[in-house]
């Protein structure tokens, strides 16, 4: 009854990629076909999905990713997301995409590259500075905002990555490799992060090797090889094994083991069956370790993530939820927002007035060296033209003593 519930759920669900009889070959300088890159597949992904997108290197990832993205353009069949061409200006606004390289100005910080990437999107000033702060503080580098990307590590810049993937509040999210080149730690919060924007009616693409990664966070793969689908489907009715039973139970007494292994040796006769502990997986024991360090407070200078999504990355954006919110207020259901504190207001005050002190004193300090160079300058073209006199002198002075030599 559940999976019937599903099914018809999912049904209602308005698709946002739809690809119908896809296909893209490569061709030569002589535009002959040279490799069928992609070869006649149909799949769809609905929203608020998490697909897994799968294959070994030259499957067909890759160049299906750019098609999505309006970077290919389909050889034939159709392809649409939320029901344009992928090439439409106006959808490109709603997707988020994370390469799977990042590629970074090295010499910009943190903060500034996202502001940066949020800057191509018309953001206001003030759009732009929360935002930036909040995606700092969920992928972990609050306390690295100052420093220029260009001395990150890897996972570091991918984080940085991740977070300019959705500086503008995507729709669809298309992540290629999203875990590549972080830690176990930095995996799991990636994991937790497409968990919390799936339940914000997010639809999210992810492309990976790591297939532990794929199976944690993924409703349904695709499993593309030489460029056709092998293999799609929502991963409990892919990976079930339905001529095997497993059942876990709290440590039994050995009496009653005794008992139930009769019981099965009886019923299985010649069938081999096994009875062993269930273990925690690697990730889950290395995650059980660090939190322990984490709740006795051990020191670190790596990546901090707050651990909770950013507050913009909503399912509506906050001009559609305008209206209901002052409805609500007006109807006596939500409460005025509470006039700021007195304390409060004083100390952003004397905040701001520190900060044009700041601004003042850098002005002043950049006065200051445009005085100094000019009068260097004037001393400079000074020194010059007296050395033009000294050589106007001397060239008289041997013109005179030639002709006297002459005489």
């Amino acid at each position: 009854m559940e999976t019937t519930t599903k099914a018809v759920a999912d049904d209602v669900r308005p698709p946002v990629v739809s690809a119908v009889g896809l296909l893209k070959i490569f061709r030569d300088f002589w535009n002959r076909p040279k490799a069928k890159a992609v070869n006649d597949i149909d799949f769809e992904v609905r929203e608020g999905e998490v697909l897994g997108l799968l294959g070994p290197n030259g499957s067909g990832k890759s160049t299906t990713v750019k098609m999505l993205l309006g970077l290919l353009y389909p050889t034939g069949g159709r392809l649409t997301v939320f029901g344009k061409s992928p090439r439409d200006v106006s959808i490109k606004k709603r997707i988020g995409y994370l390469p799977e390289e990042t590629y970074l100005y090295k010499y910009l910080t943190a903060f500034e590259t996202l502001d940066f990437f949020a800057s191509l999107f018309n953001l206001s000033k003030a759009d732009r500075t929360k935002r930036c702060e909040q995606l700092l503080d969920m992928v972990g580098l609050a306390h690295a905002r100052n420093r220029p990307v260009g001395e990150f590590s890897k996972g570091m810049a991918r984080r940085i990555g991740l977070a300019q993937a959705m500086i503008n509040d995507p729709a669809l999210l298309i992540l290629d490799e999203p875990t590549s080149g972080l830690d176990p730690l930095g995996c799991r919060e990636v994991k937790d992060l497409i968990q919390m924007l799936k339940k914000r009616g997010k639809t999210v693409i992810v492309t990976s090797h790591l297939l532990s990664d794929v199976e944690d966070v993924c409703d349904r793969v695709i499993i593309l090889y030489g460029g056709k689908i092998r293999a799609q489907g929502a991963l409990n009715d892919l990976l079930s094994i339905e001529k095997k039973e497993r059942i876990t139970t709290p440590a039994l007494p050995p009496d009653v083991m005794k008992k139930v292994l009769a019981v099965l040796r009886e019923n299985l006769k010649d069938d081999e069956f096994r009875v062993d502990h269930p273990r925690m997986s690697l990730e889950e024991f290395f995650l059980d370790v660090v939190n322990k360090a984490r709740v006795e407070h051990v020191e670190t200078f790596g990546a901090r993530s707050s651990g909770h999504i950013a507050e913009y990355l909503s399912a509506g954006s906050e001009e559609k939820n305008a209206d209901g919110a002052l409805l609500d207020r007006l109807a006596g259901r939500v409460p005025e927002p509470a006039a700021p504190e007195p304390e409060k207001v004083d100390a952003a005050k004397e905040k701001e007035k520190a900060e044009e002190k700041k601004i003042l004193q850098s002005l002043s300090k950049d006065r200051e060296a445009e005085e100094s160079a000019r009068k260097a300058l004037e001393e400079l073209q000074a020194a010059r033209a007296k050395l033009s006199d000294a050589n106007d002198k001397l060239k008289d002075l041997l013109g005179s003593r030639g002709k006297k030599d002459g005489e």
